[in-house]
């Protein structure tokens, strides 16, 4: 059969864009549909802003230290609006970034809702177009609880665009994005609380990660409160917001932030007109070549609910266009020694495993860690301590897992993934010479186990 492409993508975001570029540039025939802005999630409502915001929020830390290095910068003041004008003038280049990727990669660029209307058949603003493949790569979307009052909290969809900044500002979730957001508002100026049903934040991440963070931020004054949630949300007369806890306590804030998970989007997708089935959290099943039930149905990132991070669906979308049209170069992703960043304030960069899966999984562990003040802050009064750890097998000596909170974590940690991923031992880490005075040298300089 004659199909009008060799490759239809749903989605413009991360993996979509990669996997429709690549494929194309191996002389496959590719469209791509999007309902609604280029880049996805990272670029217009994710990584991107969000990294804006925290160098944004950093700077309040910058000023304050200033002075201790012979700066005067009289009193510093802070203007949302000029912070988010700007961050949307950079949003909007990107956009025409990634229109022009397509475009001049030779990619149909369709814009609009499509809809999955049979195994090679898609609608698209009233047209039909056949394929031999369909790819779906149509991301996540923020959740918030059905509680009385949702409609009068807000995700971190609507929190890019905020026409002002709360004065006060309840976060909820346990998250690196409800982490991420709450250091933003705090470091912005607004009084910031954290709300979570758990015992602490960041479930997953190693224990002295999540421990060390809940101290830094709290030394900050940020507000953490743990075993806690919300039963509803009434919105006042003046506009404030009264939360009222399960525990029977009463909170009064002007702005009520969910991060309490994403789901994927497959809303009208159509899914329903194919063999393609969802597993039991309604992500799209797939095989290890993002195969669905139905053969010529695809799947990668979000929707796939495996790793959800950009640089894994750019991974998962090269691996498709590769297997399809230049199989010389398939390779399976890889989804061990992931590097990922959390862009707290401070941040946090973590490879490999934590401690805990680590004695879950049956090695002999020795744990290297260090705390201490950063040379940078010698001359301040902050008091703010970085956290460095290493997890090695006992008896081979290979290094397990790489963890830092602190200033540049995510840098520090993206060259020690290659090392990890190497298959790097702890006499390696001990033989390579630091980079002096550095942060980043600790981690070839602890020679103690701590455990």
């Amino acid at each position: 059969m004659a199909y009008d492409f060799d490759l239809y993508v749903i989605g413009a975001g991360s993996g979509g864009v990669r996997a429709a570029r690549f494929a194309s540039g191996f002389g496959a025939r590719v469209a791509v549909a999007e309902s609604r802005y280029l880049g996805g999630t990272c670029v217009n409502v994710g990584c991107v802003p969000k990294k804006l915001l925290v160098y944004g929020a950093h700077y309040a830390e910058d000023f304050e230290q200033a002075s201790a290095y012979g700066w005067s910068t009289g009193e510093a003041s802070f203007d949302w609006a000029t912070l988010i004008a700007n961050k949307n003038r950079e949003i909007n280049r990107l956009n025409g970034i990634y229109r022009n990727l397509l475009v001049n990669s030779g990619v149909t660029l369709h814009e609009g809702h499509a809809k999955v209307t049979g195994p090679h058949e898609v609608e698209i603003n009233g047209q039909r177009h056949t394929a031999e493949h369909i790819l779906i790569a149509t991301g996540g979307w923020p959740v918030i609880p059905d509680i009385p009052g949702r409609e009068h909290a807000i995700s971190s969809n609507e929190a890019f665009f905020l026409k002002e900044l709360p004065k006060r500002v309840l976060v909820v979730g346990g998250g690196y994005i409800a982490v991420e957001f709450a250091g933003i508002f705090h470091g912005m100026g607004a009084q910031t609380s954290l709300l979570y049903r758990g015992e602490l934040f960041l479930r997953g991440f190693d224990g002295a990660v999540r421990k060390h963070l809940a101290e830094e931020l709290t030394r900050r004054g940020l507000e953490l409160q743990f075993n806690a949630d919300i039963q509803r949300i009434d919105k006042q007369a003046d506009g404030s917001l009264q939360v009222t806890l399960k525990d029977g306590r009463i909170l009064f804030t002007d702005c009520v932030f969910y991060a309490t998970g994403r789901r994927p989007m497959l809303d009208n997708l159509g899914l329903e007109n194919t063999a393609v089935t969802l597993d039991e959290k309604g992500f799209v099943q797939v095989n290890e070549k993002y195969e669905t039930q139905e053969s010529s149905i695809l799947a990668i990132g979000d929707v796939i609910g495996r790793v959800q991070l950009t640089p894994v669906a750019l991974a998962e979308g090269m691996a498709v266009a590769r297997r399809l049209y230049k199989p010389e170069q398939y390779r399976l992703v890889d989804y061990r020694m992931i590097p990922t960043a959390v862009f707290s304030l401070p941040n946090i960069g973590t490879v490999g495993l934590t401690e805990e899966q680590a004695r879950e999984e049956g090695y002999e562990v020795q744990i290297f860690e260090s705390r201490f003040r950063p040379m940078k802050l010698s001359l301040t009064d902050c008091q703010e301590r970085t956290l460095m750890k290493l997890v090695v097998d006992a008896r081979t000596d290979k290094v397990l897992g790489c963890h830092m909170v602190g200033p540049d974590a995510g840098e520090i940690v993206q060259g020690l993934a290659i090392a990890l991923k190497a298959g790097a031992t702890k006499r390696d880490f001990d033989e390579t010479i630091g980079v002096h005075p550095t942060a980043a040298e600790e981690f070839v300089t602890m020679r103690t186990s701590t455990a």
